[in-house]
């Protein structure tokens, strides 16, 4: 129960009860509330002050979880700019040179993202730094893996059309490597058979008639027969490349004009047709329309194992060689 409170009337010297009046009582009341609230603010920032509310707290911790993921994309990104730098030291050292392909200068391998201007949403929070920096290795490494991929693209092409033109190129004997090499590339002063100084532009191997005669590089055959020019029945291949060989005095051949060969192809058999002084065949290369000396695209130092293998033919016996 509350406590009542007494004045001294002076007048009748007589103690009487004080009653407040209602605008008292209304500015006690509104004192007690003021005091409240100010005495509650003062706590909520003493509290936040020292402990952080929870919602500071909250997107405190994302933004450190944030910050965490980028230093660990901005990790991945250099490890990723090495493989890169790797990946085009090889091409340039290596990949390039052997295909006959410029270099790719170190500016533009490098690549760049221009400016900062593009990444003006990014300022003005914390770490910012951090975010535009990473951005900006990012841009870079998209920038370098694109060259890098389109520098594959170009080895990858370079390559195909070398293996191509490998498969038909002229570079394997006529005939199997047990067979010896005869008259070569020179001048005759005397024709064994037309008895008059001559060129001889091609390559003759001695060899048994019937021996089997392989297409030394794909291609397209481009005449199969007899024109009656010296070399009997022949073969003519034309390479690409601006490469043709000729296959002269054979005995009998099994391809036809238009028909696609492929290196190791077995296209007809040696004899002695035309003007011929004896059993051999007779083989010649042309680039570009000149007689060039076969022995520059032949090895010698293959056994016949491996002649066959290169060939992708199995060796067989000396009968069914004929």
């Amino acid at each position: 129960m509350p406590k009542k409170k007494y004045i001294l009337d002076s007048t009748t010297l007589q103690f009487l009860q004080h009653r407040l009046a209602w605008t008292e009582k209304l500015i006690r009341v509104g004192m007690f509330f003021g005091i409240s609230i100010f005495l509650s603010l003062v706590y909520i920032f003493i509290f936040n002050h020292l402990f952080g509310s929870p919602k500071e707290k909250i997107l405190n911790e994302k933004l450190g979880e944030l910050k965490f993921q980028y230093s660990m994309l901005d990790r991945r990104i250099e490890n990723n700019r090495k493989i890169l730098s790797d990946l085009r030291a090889t091409d340039n050292s290596s990949y390039r040179p052997v295909l006959d392909l410029p270099l790719i200068p170190e500016t533009m391998a490098e690549g760049g993202s221009g400016g900062v201007d593009k990444y003006s949403n990014l300022s003005g929070f914390d770490f910012s730094d951090v975010m535009i920096s990473t951005d900006l290795k990012l841009e870079d490494l998209k920038t370098q893996t694109n060259i890098q991929y389109n520098s594959f693209n170009e080895l990858t092409g370079k390559a195909n059309n070398w293996k191509e033109m490998w498969d038909h190129l002229p570079y394997f004997r006529p005939v199997d490597m047990v067979q010896r090499v005869g008259d070569g590339f020179h001048y005759r002063d005397k024709h064994p058979v037309l008895g008059i100084g001559r060129w001889h532009f091609g390559q003759d191997f001695p060899c048994p008639i019937g021996t089997r005669v392989y297409a030394t590089g794909g291609g397209k055959v481009i005449f199969a027969g007899n024109d009656g020019d010296g070399f009997g029945n022949k073969i003519i291949i034309d390479h690409g490349y601006g490469y043709k060989t000729i296959y002269g005095h054979l005995s009998a051949y099994n391809v036809k004009t238009g028909e696609e060969v492929k290196r190791g192809e077995k296209i007809g058999l040696s004899g002695t047709t035309g003007v011929s002084s004896g059993p051999h065949l007779h083989y010649q290369i042309e680039l570009y329309g000149q007689p060039v000396n076969p022995l520059s695209y032949l090895s010698n130092e293959l056994t016949e194992e491996e002649y066959f293998k290169i060939l992708g033919v199995k060796i067989e016996s000396d009968s069914s060689k004929k």
